[in-house]
């Protein structure tokens, strides 16, 4: 994902993008005195990039995040108009207008001090033995991240049955190397950081020797970093596949009360699930009996006010940034409260929000375009499967059949969700985000068993960004993104098929990648190629996580070609298809000097035009299956025989890379 997101199952296979302006050449962007032969990003982006500061509340700035604060401004207006104009009461409207006028009372807040979340506080403090720690863990899930965590999704093997599963959790630094890497300069800096904010929360909660609580904290997550699959391990769908009923996982990881737990979590008629880390859930199992309940009871305090920090006074506000704002992500203010509210308005509310967005912002002529647009590229694919000289005739066929059987959705839901399961009060924002939290994880669970539900989203219409479901071979387009600086109704189509273009491209190509293709067309995690054939794909992979592991991301620091494997794959493919089904289209005039190729890669370039600081890039390189923006944009060119064509490159270019060494996939 182009954003940085703790490792949860729910996005274990969305391939998400942020893109720039689909329009015309921008000149004024690019650095002349550089060559698009010897480095197209900078080619296409240096000026902007050396006139450009990252804005302070921001831990990266480029089109992404352009996009992204353009529909939060969206939003507000919309949200504006509902405060001057006050809906029916009871109304979605009216809900969404009471929810984030109590999250920006932050005065209201401050006055409550920490009695919206006393009731939990004493919850933790009444556990009186294991069985009761496992309750409270089962109760709150949806609403906290757990050392156990669960979840409900299309079963692997079954992708028309939903199954519950559990998922690695705990952490509450980005990833397990930050435990871990214990010579690692930065990661030190990042661990001496959380010791300093897990002390402040807990004097700020009046704990007697809040150093000592927080060494105490410290201790049980560097054991449960020890336990946990590395991001790699997390990539591989056959080994994250092992149902147990729960006597069986009573029998392989006692020392946890499991009945206790799912009961508690609404998940008491489950007849199996599907354990994604056995190893995991044992160490953790045996984890639960080995620390003193006392030392579990301050990490889950600790743990509840991290999480709860933002809608408490401001002393715990100042606490959370300086840890998760300034020392993760090196921003050094913090978001606006309004942009803040907004973010947890979608994640509370979003279809609701989805609604009254698509209503002002996405057209039916723009939805009609983009459906030209993805017939164009799933066309481009099938005409690039049935050539291709490594696949047998019996794994091509059935790779066609996957292509034809993809679902796709653009904009909005067919069907909105009904967001009225829950209590919004006007002075209770803390109460309002956990009520929205418990009724979303009430509904997930009851879903365990049943059927899959195929026409729900995955993402709100208002999110910029866009994704690959493999369980139900699906592409999904939500409204956001397909708008300019992205998609431009009034742009060139050697623009708009370098920028969305590509990125259609990608996303039908992450069917395809290393993840993607271990399922079939019917979303079934099977084994549907030829021996042969997983031998020549896995070839050509293993030179193109040579190429990304030959990248220095940061000073000392290379890429991880392994974790980033299937985002290259689709960047690589995606960019590939992309120029293919551009070529199928009538030849385009020369504009500002630009041939129609030579405009299809800088379109391609300028989606990855950012500027990202040095925190956040180390996270994002710990916890990102993605590679950087400058990589993406290059790594994949210099690859590509049209970029080559379309700018004359040759053997002293830094672009340069002889054809019979550039990788072609699909």
């Amino acid at each position: 994902m182009i954003e940085a997101h703790r490792s949860h199952p729910s996005r274990l296979f969305c391939a998400c993008f942020g893109a720039a302006r689909g329009g015309d050449v921008d000149l004024l962007g690019g650095d002349p005195t550089v060559r698009f032969q010897d480095d197209l990003f900078l080619a296409a982006n240096g000026g902007w990039l050396a006139r450009t500061e990252i804005p302070s509340d921001k831990s990266r700035y480029g089109a992404f995040s352009q996009l992204g604060d353009l529909s939060d401004q969206r939003l507000r207006d919309i949200l504006d108009a509902l405060a001057a104009h006050p809906p029916v009461v009871g109304s979605d409207a009216h809900r969404i207008a009471t929810f984030f006028a109590a999250y920006l009372a932050t005065d209201v807040i401050d006055r409550a001090g920490l009695d919206a979340i006393k009731a939990q506080l004493d919850d933790i403090d009444a556990i009186d033995n294991a069985t009761q720690l496992a309750q409270w863990q089962g109760r709150v899930q949806g609403q906290l991240d757990t050392p156990v965590a669960l979840w409900v999704m299309a079963d692997f093997k079954q992708p028309d049955i939903n199954r519950a599963l559990t998922w690695q959790g705990g952490l509450g630094l980005p990833d397990r190397d930050y435990f871990l890497l214990e010579d690692n300069t930065r990661m030190a800096q990042a661990r001496a950081a959380y010791a300093v904010y897990l002390t402040e929360l807990a004097r700020l909660s009046d704990e007697a020797e809040p150093e000592q609580v927080a060494a105490t904290v410290l201790a049980i997550e560097h054991r449960i970093a020890q336990l946990h699959w590395d991001k790699v391990e997390n990539r591989q769908p056959v080994k994250l596949h092992n149902l147990r009923t729960l006597a069986q996982l009573c029998d392989e990881a006692p020392g946890f009360d499991w009945t206790a737990f799912l009961q508690s979590a609404g998940l008491a008629q489950t007849d199996s699930l599907s354990i994604s880390q056995p190893s995991t859930v044992i160490g953790l199992a045996r984890l639960f009996e080995e620390v003193p309940l006392s030392d579990w009871k301050l990490y889950f305090k600790l743990h509840l006010l991290d999480h709860s920090a933002p809608l408490l006074p401001q002393s715990f506000r100042a606490a959370h940034f300086d840890f998760r704002g300034r020392a993760l992500t090196g921003a050094t203010a913090e978001l606006p409260r309004w942009q803040q509210a907004v973010a947890a308005l979608n994640r509370a509310l979003g279809e609701s929000v989805g609604k009254l967005y698509v209503a002002r912002h996405f057209s039916a002529e723009h939805k009609a375009r983009m459906q030209s647009l993805v017939e164009n590229l799933l066309e481009a694919f099938r005409v690039s499967i049935a050539g291709l000289a490594w696949m047998s005739p019996q794994t091509q066929a059935l790779a066609q059949d996957k292509l034809n059987k993809y679902t796709i959705k653009i904009g909005y839901p067919d069907h909105w969700r009904d967001d009225t399961g829950w209590l919004v009060l006007a002075d209770d924002a803390l109460g309002n985000v956990q009520r929205a939290a418990r009724c979303e994880w009430q509904r997930l669970a009851a879903k365990a068993g049943q059927p899959v539900d195929r026409f729900e989203w995955g993402m709100t219409p208002q999110t910029v960004n866009a994704y690959y479901n493999p369980s139900l071979n699906e592409i999904v387009f939500p409204a956001a993104i397909l708008q300019p600086p992205f998609f431009d109704m009034e742009a060139d189509d050697a623009s708009n098929y370098g920028a969305i273009g590509a990125v259609i491209g990608h996303e039908i190509s992450h069917g395809f990648d290393d993840q993607g293709s271990q399922f079939d067309g019917n979303g079934v995690l099977s084994d549907w190629w030829t021996d042969a054939d997983r031998q020549a794909f896995d070839a050509v992979t293993a030179r193109l996580v040579a190429q990304y592991e030959s990248y220095e991301a940061l000073p000392g620091k290379s890429l991880n070609g392994r974790l980033t494997l299937g985002e290259n794959i689709a960047d690589l493919t995606g960019l590939q298809i992309a120029f293919k089904a551009f070529q199928q289209l009538p030849p385009t005039a020369l504009i500002n000097g630009y041939t129609g190729e030579q405009r299809f890669f800088i379109a391609w370039s300028r989606i990855w035009r950012e500027k990202i600081r040095a925190e956040y890039a180390l996270q994002l390189l710990t916890t990102d299956p993605h590679a950087p923006a400058a990589l993406r944009a290059n790594g994949v060119a210099v690859n590509h025989d049209g970029f080559h064509t379309a700018f004359k490159t040759q053997p002293g270019d830094r672009m340069y890379k002889p054809a019979s060494d550039r990788l072609r996939i699909w």
